[in-house]
């Protein structure tokens, strides 16, 4: 045994993914008195900026995007309690198929191994018990987003640790429940081709393959709260619309798939740390 805290990272893409994805668990586990470390791999520069003003617009200045978002992202973080924040600062990438995918310096042109490096010497000077990232697909496809896969799991490549890891997930359920709630609050939801509604269809994962469901209930107000320290992204971060008691009613279960574990904890869990305390 050491005096060495249990600590969680978790590596995302961008300002405001800490607080939509993995909230819950980070509030929690602060108040339970792990560490928590978020790495964060780009600048969110393509985002929207003040007024709205969207990229590629007249008067959207990616350096002054970034800046604001960066003082979001340290406001969430205070939110949720977060030990420890680090910032890769890549480039934003833009979403998929976007002419700034190409951009020298964007995340999505950075060579995996280079930003596996990075994240390995974070690693190595953390050494988290638990590791959080998404999958493969980035949950939806987002470049940013499969790249903060490919580094994380390439890191752990590279390291000798032997963390437990998980990917960010859904129950197909709650798919169909997020779109009937979209439609609640009147949001305007054209139906998709069939080549998009194939797409969305396989987002997330049968109820019965998820292998952990966190209970972040008491939380919620926390990860709303941290939600809205991204006001900037306000217009894109539907959540918010429905106010905190219908948030905490609705978001209070976040749920993960288990791909790497030395504890020998059975599943499904109900506690990223099973089998460590």
């Amino acid at each position: 045994m050491t005096d060495r805290p249990l600590t969680l990272m978790a590596v995302h893409a961008h300002p405001d993914d800490e607080a939509t994805g993995t909230g819950g668990v980070l509030a929690r586990y602060a108040a339970e008195g792990i560490r928590t470390v978020l790495v964060t791999c780009t600048d969110g520069g393509c985002g929207d900026g003040p007024g709205g003003v969207k990229p590629g617009d007249p008067g959207h200045d990616p350096a002054a995007v970034a800046l604001m978002r960066r003082q979001e992202l340290e406001a969430s973080c205070g939110v949720l309690k977060v030990s420890d924040l680090e910032m890769l600062d890549y480039a934003d990438s833009g979403m998929m198929g976007w002419p700034s995918n190409d951009a020298p310096g964007s995340f999505w042109q950075t060579p995996v191994e280079e930003g596996a490096a990075r994240l390995a010497e974070l690693m190595r000077h953390y050494r988290p018990d638990v590791v959080v990232t998404y999958d493969e697909n980035g949950f939806y496809g987002h470049p940013d987003h499969i790249q903060a896969h490919r580094i994380t799991m390439a890191a752990l490549e590279m390291t000798e640790l032997t963390p437990k890891v998980y990917w960010t997930t859904m129950p197909r359920s709650g798919m169909r429940r997020f779109g009937e709630i979209m439609r609640e609050f009147g949001e305007d939801m054209p139906e998709p081709d069939p080549a998009e509604a194939a797409a969305l269809a396989e987002i997330g994962l049968p109820d019965d393959e998820i292998t952990t469901w966190v209970d972040t209930t008491a939380f919620s107000g926390q990860k709303f709260d941290a939600l809205a320290a991204h006001a900037s992204q306000g217009e894109n971060i539907f959540f918010l619309k429905m106010g905190k008691e219908r948030f905490g009613e609705l978001m209070g279960m976040e749920t993960f798939l288990r791909v790497q574990d030395a504890t020998g904890a059975a599943v499904p869990e109900n506690d990223l740390f099973a089998g460590l305390r």
